[in-house]
């Protein structure tokens, strides 16, 4: 598909450094740095480059996103489409802008490389009736390294006007539903992965979180250990396994009260004829395995908090 990847987001958050401090410890690499209190943090990850800006908002909420597109074709047929919606556009040589109905966030759609990833060397596991791995510790079990997100992956938004979001996103940027589920939520996807954006009804816009890719279940489990080591009050919910996308999951919780999940082996669909998207509901639409998601999860305790700011703005 002409759209390839999630290039970045910009995240705005009442307390820039405690927050940027958090995304270093989930091992992003800081970008930039200002003494005094920073009006920008970035960080980049492993094959992704520059992926996200943490910035001053006075309530938590996702301002910008990102869309990798192959060339200005591409960014036209983004204009004409926004243009049948009624969306109005800001075009450059290099990109489009055009900010979303439902939820207000700012999406642009810019020229970009493609992610080019290292492969990372599939484990050796041993298993009923083979032993591929003679007299030797899992690789896991020794690893020494920290863990350092490869891309993000993807970002799960509230709005209050799903059906304009989804629109926005599929009829106006080009987005392909992977999934459903039943008058709640849509799985989109820019790239070959499953969702790269998931948009689910709410009662205020608000950011739920974003999942940044790690090489394998041990690096989730590995980093979300370093993770609670540092501060158990981070944890969210985890280990498990999504049914929709298939992935491993662990979720933790930064000091805005923005979730990040660390994810690995999510369904990818490289031929669109060979998929066929589903509609799920009920627990199989949160997860396949792992304790049940806290009440927390499914609606974030500031989220009274965010409407009434919502409302007051």
């Amino acid at each position: 598909m002409p759209l390839h990847r999630l290039t970045r987001i910009t995240m705005g958050v009442p307390d820039v450094r405690s927050t940027a401090a958090y995304y270093g410890d989930f091992g992003l690499t800081r970008v930039t740095a200002t003494g005094g209190t920073p009006d920008v943090e970035r960080f980049s990850t492993v094959d992704g480059g520059e992926q996200l800006a943490i910035t001053y908002a006075p309530c938590r909420r996702l301002l910008d996103l990102g869309v990798g597109a192959d060339d200005s074709d591409d960014l036209d047929r983004v204009a004409r489409a926004m243009a049948r919606l009624e969306v109005e556009t800001v075009r450059s040589a290099t990109a489009v802008e055009a900010v979303d109905p439902g939820t207000h966030v700012r999406v642009r759609v810019e020229i970009a490389p493609r992610v080019e990833s290292r492969p990372t060397p599939a484990p050796v596991y041993n298993t009923p009736g083979v032993i591929a791995r003679e007299n030797a510790r899992a690789d896991a079990v020794t690893r020494g390294t920290r863990v350092r997100p490869r891309k993000l992956g993807h970002v799960v938004l509230g709005s209050a006007d799903q059906e304009a979001t989804q629109r926005f996103f599929t009829e106006g940027v080009g987005f392909k539903v992977s999934d459903t589920v039943k008058d709640l939520a849509a799985f989109m996807r820019c790239s070959t992965d499953h969702h790269n954006l998931l948009v689910q009804r709410a009662p205020v816009t608000f950011l739920h979180h974003t999942s940044w890719q790690v090489d394998d279940v041990d690096e989730v489990g590995r980093g979300a250990a370093e993770m609670l080591e540092a501060d158990p009050g981070r944890h969210v919910w985890g280990l498990g396994r999504h049914a929709i996308g298939s992935n491993f999951f662990w979720y933790l919780k930064d000091p805005a009260g923005n979730f990040s999940e660390y994810y690995a082996d999510i369904d990818c669909i490289v031929d669109d004829a060979l998929w066929t998207p589903g509609v799920w509901e009920g627990a199989r639409s949160l997860y396949q395995w792992g304790p049940p998601p806290p009440p927390s999860f499914l609606a974030p305790e500031d989220l009274a908090g965010l409407m009434t700011g919502s409302h007051s703005s």
